[in-house]
């Protein structure tokens, strides 16, 4: 089937939400794609807030903001795009109040604030209330609000259909085609914009908060036609996931005043971050956790985690503020924490880097200014150096609908002003040799077995603590896995609803997407952020304050080809000097 529209959006998330309702109000014909029903996307997960320096519950300036967001990052930030983001981020979240969002309120009836980890007050004295949120649900309502709106403006919803190409050529994006689920067809999406907002890849570990759908599909299409994706060595782990399972426990557990504690009952965070504690950054607290266990310290039966004490605060501030991790703990681990301590253990959870894009959405082919005409991306999908090596808390909320708007923005201004590009002769030919692949080949691999092989190596050789022997183990290892998943055969024969066809298609975007962190990790020789190397432990920013550019060797299958790009070091009106980063 064929299909035309003048913007085209993949992802229904927060930010393809966003682009797509943004779009529409440009006055052009809108789109969207999405595996899933759009208030099932996953941004849904998102529990603790959204920040943005409103001031409702203490003094509070987009200038503080954009430095904790640029010291967050461990400077690889780009503090254009942090400026961009801490003054447009306040004007995002009023209009999403104003589109119904359900924020909880302070007592005078302003949004309500809470604090969150990373955020302060002047450039770092204390910890500030800066995220907005709605209880402990606010990703959920920013997608029940976001698609309300987008009903209302006329987009049109394409469900569970899954994009299987980009079509580019010279250098101009002109659709993409996708797969529907319920009936095994193929259809051509003709576009004179695409914008891409399909979200993550934390399905390539073992123990993660990311759904299942987040094996990164468009940022490994973009990286097989030998384009660039950035900053892949940086990925975060949440510092608290329910133990075993993975399951976000928000921050604002800790916002509102809960406490890390190991086996002996001591507040640890105390020797790691003696300023803010509990609330340092994600990367810091994640390897403070990892260091109790690693020196014995650690809770439960294989001493691999620690717990979350929130058995001083108020029933009323748990059950009514921190209501669904509440459930999740009573539903999952059996334990009330109303009275019982919770075991976490941090979990994979956010690609800082991804497609890179300008500071309105658009993608980049290399890192010396080239773009790719017509094509744009936003969220966790994208890179826009916001996060640099390690992202803030509430900065992800933030950036969806920050940058998915100027993304919506930028691409109805660049559809209204062009005409439709010619599709390719056989737009369908690649898709249709993937599929063929894998229904028709005679090879004996399990794309199952692969994938927990995939997830458990990634686990151990490019987790939280790494080294160049074990990545270099890890290279060797994804080119196996690679090569054994080219022997894939799916069983079923079916066309309607296949979803072992899927899950084998999606393991192969996810080896891709191990293949350039790997390869990305790897060759940086620091510590940065969440990039924490045993054998290279400092951060070295004579050397390494430049973004990774990861290339697909289109030649030499499994090798990856590293370029660099500029750090940004000054925003529009501020700028911060690299310094070391304390708490």
């Amino acid at each position: 089937m064929h299909h035309r529209y003048d913007v085209l959006v993949v992802g229904a998330g927060g930010a393809g939400l966003m682009a797509a309702l943004y779009a529409a109000k440009g006055n052009v014909s809108v789109a969207c794609i999405s595996k899933l029903y759009p208030t099932r996307s996953h941004t849904g997960a998102a529990q603790g807030g959204i920040g943005a320096a409103l001031g409702n519950v203490a003094e509070d300036h987009w200038e503080w903001h954009m430095f904790d967001t640029v010291k967050g990052g461990d400077y690889l930030t780009d503090q254009d795009a942090a400026e961009v983001f801490a003054k447009d981020i306040i004007d995002v979240v009023y209009e999403l109040e104003h589109m119904g969002l359900p924020f909880s309120r302070t007592a005078d009836g302003k949004i309500a604030q809470r604090k969150f980890g990373g955020h302060t007050r002047e450039f770092g004295k204390a910890a500030v209330e800066r995220s907005c949120y709605a209880k402990d649900r606010t990703g959920h309502m920013i997608l029940q609000t976001l698609y309300q709106q987008n009903v209302k403006a006329g987009t049109l919803f394409f469900n569970e259909f899954h994009v299987t190409d980009l079509l580019i050529e010279d250098g101009r994006c002109r659709g993409v085609v996708a797969y529907e689920l319920s009936t095994g067809e193929l259809h051509t999406f003709h576009a004179k914009a695409v914008i891409l907002a399909a979200g993550g890849y934390g399905r390539i570990f073992k123990i993660t908060s990311n759904a299942v759908t987040l094996t990164g599909d468009l940022m490994s299409i973009y990286y097989r036609k030998g384009l660039p994706l950035e900053d892949m060595e940086f990925y975060q782990f949440h510092p608290t996931g329910l133990a075993k399972l993975g399951i976000l426990v928000t921050e604002g557990i800790r916002g509102e005043g809960g406490i890390l504690r190991n086996e002996s009952g001591e507040r640890f965070m105390e020797r790691y971050a003696p300023t803010i504690k509990d609330l340092a950054p994600r990367d810091i607290v994640s390897r403070s956790i990892i260091t109790e266990i690693r020196e014995g310290r650690g809770v439960g039966r294989d001493k691999d985690a620690v717990n979350i004490d929130l058995t001083h605060l108020p029933r009323e501030v748990i059950e009514g503020k921190l209501a669904e991790i509440t459930d999740l703990a009573r539903t999952y681990l059996g334990l009330d924490p109303v009275k019982d301590l919770v075991p976490i253990q941090p979990t994979a959870h956010y690609a800082m880097g991804g497609i890179p894009t300008d500071l309105n959405g658009l993608c980049l082919s290399d890192g010396n200014g080239g773009t790719v005409e017509g094509l744009y991306a936003a969220g966790e999908q994208a890179c826009v150096s916001l996060h640099g090596a390690n992202r803030l808390g509430t900065n992800s909320l933030g950036d969806l609908v920050v940058f998915g708007r100027r993304a919506g923005i930028y691409a109805a201004q660049y559809a209204r002003q062009v005409e439709f590009a010619d599709l390719p002769e056989n737009p369908q030919a690649e898709s249709r040799d993937l599929f063929d692949s894998l229904r028709q080949g005679s090879g004996k691999e399990n794309a199952a077995v692969i994938r927990k092989e995939l997830q458990e190596s990634m686990m151990n050789n490019v987790g939280i603590f790494r080294n160049g022997p074990d990545m270099a183990k890890q290279v060797d290892i994804l080119k196996d896995l690679k090569a054994r998943y080219r022997n894939v055969t799916v069983g079923d024969p079916s066309k309607r609803y296949n979803s072992e066809l899927i899950e084998a298609m999606e393991l192969g975007f996810a080896l891709d997407c191990a293949e350039a962190m790997t390869a990305s990790a790897l060759n940086r020789t620091e510590s940065r952020g969440a990039h924490d190397r045993e054998d290279f432990t400092e951060r070295d920013d004579v050397n390494w304050l430049k973004h990774t550019m990861a290339y697909k060797d289109l030649d030499k299958p499994g090798n990856v080809a590293i370029g660099y790009k500029d750090v940004a070091l000054k925003g529009f009106t501020r700028a911060f000097e690299p310094k070391p980063r304390v708490y």
